[in-house]
């Protein structure tokens, strides 16, 4: 088996999962206790926001390529973001990176053109939802990648640094994040919903809302580390 390595902590909730995915993946395969080794980088989630809004993208990705070094030098053979908003930057990474990356938007797009969907719509931060590598990575495949309206972005947004990322997973949001899925599907006829920042699992937990199929960004995620690592 390959060493696992991940840059975590962005945020904290979404790298335990992780952890937690990648175990139980292997207790499925066998009752035997024969995990792979993992090495994690849990980042300064503060100082990496913190370059992101002062739109400081050079220092940004530079800061996330020493954690991706960090891991290698630890001995990881292969690396994954725990998040989706720094996979803005994936493909400059993966070219900084001398170890392999394993693209959490390749593999839920992968995942979604098995599935054979044709529009799906996006939650995630502001920043995920307001930017292309979704879209761009999706329309090379010819499917559509459809964002909700700005005051849903921007209750979205509230909604993932005001409670997800702390730990906080209200059932009043949980019925406003369901109601938004609702309204696309009536009013942009959206096929699915991809949980584009890795902490929704944890408050959207059925793998079907109003009506549409869920596609759960750190599972599909987990699965492809998973196969890298016994590749």
């Amino acid at each position: 088996m390959k060493k696992i390595g991940i840059v975590g902590g962005l945020g904290p909730e979404a790298t335990i999962g992780y952890y937690k995915e990648i175990i139980t993946a292997f207790n499925n395969e066998s009752d035997s206790l024969n995990y792979p080794e993992i090495i994690i980088y849990s980042v300064n989630m503060s100082e990496f926001l913190d370059l992101m809004n002062a739109k400081k993208y050079d220092g940004a990705i530079s800061y996330l390529v020493d954690k991706i070094e960090a891991l290698r030098n630890a001995g990881a053979e292969f690396a994954a973001l725990s998040a989706n908003t720094p996979h803005i930057f994936f493909d400059r990474l993966k070219e900084k990176s001398e170890i392999p990356l394993i693209s959490i938007v390749e593999a839920t797009c992968a995942e979604a053109l098995k599935r054979g969907l044709r529009r799906a719509g996006l939650f995630g931060t502001g920043c995920t939802m307001n930017a292309s590598f979704y879209h761009d990575v999706f329309y090379r495949k010819g499917i559509e990648v459809i964002t909700p309206d700005k005051e849903d972005k921007e209750l979205i947004n509230k909604i993932v640094f005001k409670e997800l990322e702390l730990g906080i997973f209200k059932d009043e949001s949980r019925e406003l994040l369901v109601g938004i899925i609702d309204k696309m599907v009536k009013q942009q006829h959206i096929d699915s919903i991809i949980l584009g920042c890795t902490e929704f699992p944890f408050i959207l937990t059925q793998n079907i809302y109003a009506g549409i199929p869920v596609l759960n960004t750190t599972r599909i995620h987990v699965r492809e580390i998973v196969n890298f690592c016994l590749s």
